[in-house]
């Protein structure tokens, strides 16, 4: 069953000539091809959006399809119906609505050379680089433009000719029959992959191709505040196109490596500060050792394991603005576990003194045995 226009265009059956033409521009500039990368899906939903916008902002085609539906407006011999309309591109209707095709994320120019694939690489980088920022230098391997023929593909002395399987248009039309009518789709040529020219002789180095594969070295600006798992762009340094066309971009994930001291949550750090039990039970000042160098922190007495101190704008810097983070310091007080003689009678005196029931002391082997034998 053919899904209802009104129904396609998100509209109520009495909208506006106006409320049809808004709804729309905006789902075609959503499901345009050149903004979704040539998705199936996509396509054909674009093709029953416009259809739909072609028959509701017609009066007269609106008024067959309010009484008849589809086939008053589709039907073969309609005027005007899908014969006609299938018959013109897409991309040539979107052009005249919208005033040209839009730019973002198009990957190839109609009539030139392709636009560079985009490439990939991981960066490992240390917490505190990660924490501060850094500037690191990396290496990428990929295509690059031929400094022979300066990207034309072309031997010195010669130049490229016109495709003469597109015409110089770089893509190849196709008609097909369907229910509805004609049919017409494009795809880049693949004589000339889609550059619209063909090399008649070839720079021997990269041999018509405009591009050669090269190890380069970049740098890479580390941000102050990323995270493990975050990714650059660097615009314009991914691998270049075909016969001159733009380079495409460079994504560079970032793999943090863990660091032993301190743990991260978002723009917060967390550390732990391994304090006798003395100190813990009298209170102290310790030096404690942050990414920003040594800071004192006073213990109260009677600090328990767990209590938390709170180090304000000693995290991590937010990087999609300013400030940074805190440094929460959590209290873990060590128990002794090897006491000498004299440090057990302290602590026992000092269990008597406050009422506290320990264990007795165990005798060693060497005084049962005197025991025993006297």
């Amino acid at each position: 069953m053919a899904a209802d226009y009104y129904e396609l265009l998100g509209v109520s059956r009495n909208a506006s000539d106006d409320e049809i033409k808004r709804a729309y521009r905006r789902m075609a500039r959503e499901l345009h091809p050149d903004r979704t990368g040539g998705d199936a899906v996509a396509e054909a939903r674009f093709k029953e959006v416009t259809r739909a916008y072609e028959v509701l902002r017609d009066p007269e085609r609106r008024a067959r399809y309010d009484r008849f539906g589809p086939e008053g407006v589709d039907g073969p011999g309609v005027p005007g119906g899908a014969d006609a309309f299938f018959g013109t591109s897409f991309g040539d209707l979107f052009d005249a609505f919208f005033g040209g095709a839009p730019s973002a994320g198009s990957r190839r120019r109609r009539g030139g050379p392709s636009r560079g694939a985009d490439g990939e690489i991981v960066l490992e980088i240390d917490f505190r680089e990660a924490v501060f920022g850094a500037r690191r230098e990396v290496e990428a391997e990929g295509p690059v433009v031929c400094s022979e023929c300066r990207g034309s593909g072309a031997r010195e002395g010669t130049t490229a000719i016109r495709c003469t399987s597109c015409g110089g248009s770089g893509e190849v039309r196709r008609v097909r029959q369907s229910i509805l009518g004609q049919v017409v789709t494009a795809a880049p040529c693949q004589r000339c992959g889609g550059t619209g020219e063909s090399i008649p002789s070839p720079c021997p180095t990269c041999r018509g191709e405009g591009r050669v594969v090269e190890r380069r070295t970049l740098t890479v600006d580390v941000p102050a505040g990323v995270d493990h798992g975050s990714t650059l762009r660097l615009s314009g340094h991914g691998p270049a196109g075909l016969r001159g066309g733009p380079p495409g971009d460079l994504y560079v994930h970032l793999s943090v490596r863990p660091d032993k001291r301190f743990e991260r949550n978002g723009d917060e750090l967390r550390a732990r500060l391994h304090v006798a039990m003395t100190q813990a039970a009298l209170g102290t000042t310790v030096p404690f050792e942050t990414l920003d160098g040594v800071e004192e922190i006073v213990l109260a007495p009677g600090t328990q394991t767990g209590h938390e101190i709170r180090l304000r704008g000693r995290g991590v810097p937010h990087v999609k603005g300013r400030g940074r983070g805190d440094l929460v310091v959590s209290v873990v007080v060590d128990i002794p576990t090897d006491l000498t003689k004299a440090q057990q009678d302290l602590l026992r005196q000092f269990a008597a003194e406050r009422g506290d029931e320990v264990q007795p002391p165990t005798d060693s082997l060497l005084s049962r045995l005197r025991s025993a034998l006297g």
